[in-house]
């Protein structure tokens, strides 16, 4: 009960905080095969290559066809085919543009031709989601609007008798975007942004805290099926005194181990390269939320050694049921990328409200007035597992 979800969370963090990384540091290969016979094309992979999100590998003298056999053999995530008249179409449509412009304005007489819109070839590897592959063109939109504003001035300037655009409106059309200043849902002044720890460490604590229903579910059916709770009865005292007692053993157990994976994640974890652990600043908002999953996982643990008739099923029932409420729970993925029907059946799953708890205290630095409805919600599943657990317990004539 120690031992192994500290293994876990040692596992888990590193593999996902691998997957951080790789995600946020790592650059997206492109192969670039560009054919274009003007400057554009030129210009626009040298863009992408001095973005800093695509590590640009250049063959010019593919093909489209070969384009797609090298990335299906995983020489690349994503391609870029730029055909021969790229430059010359985007020249076209910019000056057709500016002297629609111009036009307007009464100067000049804009010229009424079909134009041919230009177009770029994007192949990417089939794994890819659909939403990174829509990141990656926006991208590349991005970075030909900008070469396509700058050919428009170019041929504003060029109808109105100026031969050369003045260096400073240059400068200006090269640097004029908007800064977007990106910053976690946090005030946590310490985490600067969420990291793998911040999501793990707490949420396979709640995994782990859960899966004493092994160990108290068997030890019911155990002292059930054995007797022992008769002769419980004989002596002079409350049966409720029992199962307070077991209540609190490991109601103790799950706060050691808490406090051990905690500290684990606190103060070895930045030894290992792997980001530290920033305890939230509302310590007693972070006590109460281990008080009652500590106390939801010890009702469940009861309820399941009340219901099971043998220690196989109470070993069965408990462990898969715990896997399959910590799936829906947001354990494994995150509730918000669940569909929407799924999303609101992860609300009757106690380790979802446990690890909403802690997310509210460790990513979002929450108040009591965020963890208000949580704390209801944890003490209400408490509630009526114990209450199931009596009733049960009543029936087989125990209590």
């Amino acid at each position: 009960m120690f031992v192994l979800p500290l293994l876990l969370v040692f596992i888990i963090t590193i593999i996902q905080d691998s997957a951080f990384k790789i995600v946020n540091n790592n650059q997206i290969s492109m192969l670039v095969a560009n054919h274009d016979a003007g400057e554009l094309g030129d210009n626009l992979t040298k863009r992408l290559a001095n973005s800093g999100m695509f590590k640009v590998i250049e063959k010019q003298e593919i093909d489209s066809l070969t384009l797609k056999e090298e990335i299906a053999r995983n020489e690349a995530l994503t391609g870029l085919y730029i055909a021969e008249d790229f430059t010359q179409k985007l020249q076209d449509l910019s000056g057709s543009l500016s002297a629609r412009m111009l036009s307007d304005f009464g100067i000049g007489e804009a010229e009424a031709k079909e134009l041919s819109i230009p177009s770029i070839m994007f192949v990417h590897d089939p794994v890819l989601q659909e939403s990174y592959c829509q990141s990656i063109i926006g991208m590349v939109h991005a970075h030909i609007g900008s070469m396509e504003s700058a050919r428009m001035i170019e041929s504003i300037y060029a109808e109105m008798g100026v031969e050369e655009v003045p260096d400073e409106i240059k400068q200006n059309i090269a640097r004029n975007h908007v800064t977007i200043n990106k910053k976690p849902a946090s005030v946590n002044k310490k985490m600067v942004t969420p990291n793998a720890t911040q999501h793990n460490v707490p949420a396979w604590t709640v995994f782990a805290m859960f899966f004493m229903v092994v160990s108290l579910g068997t030890n019911i059916v155990k002292e059930r099926n054995s007797g022992s709770f008769q002769r419980i009865k004989t002596m002079p005292s409350s049966f409720a005194v029992v199962l307070a007692s077991k209540q609190v053993v490991y109601m103790t157990v799950g706060f050691l181990q808490v406090l051990l994976i905690f500290s684990v994640g606190a103060y070895v974890f930045p030894h290992i390269q792997l980001p530290e652990l920033y305890l939230p600043a509302n310590l007693v908002g972070m006590l109460i939320i281990t008080l009652l999953s500590t106390l939801t996982a010890v009702s469940y643990s009861l309820m399941i050694g009340a219901v099971a008739r043998t220690q196989e099923q109470a070993n069965g029932i408990g462990a898969i049921s715990i896997i399959i409420l910590a799936a829906l729970g947001g354990v494994w993925v995150p509730t918000f990328v669940m569909p929407e029907f799924m999303q609101i059946i992860s609300e009757l799953s106690p380790l979802h409200w446990c690890i909403e708890g802690y997310y509210i205290l460790f990513l979002k630095n929450g108040n009591w007035h965020d963890l208000l409805h949580v704390i209801i919600i944890l003490a209400s599943f408490s509630l009526v597992f114990q209450l199931l657990t009596y009733l049960k317990l009543r029936i087989d004539k125990i209590i």
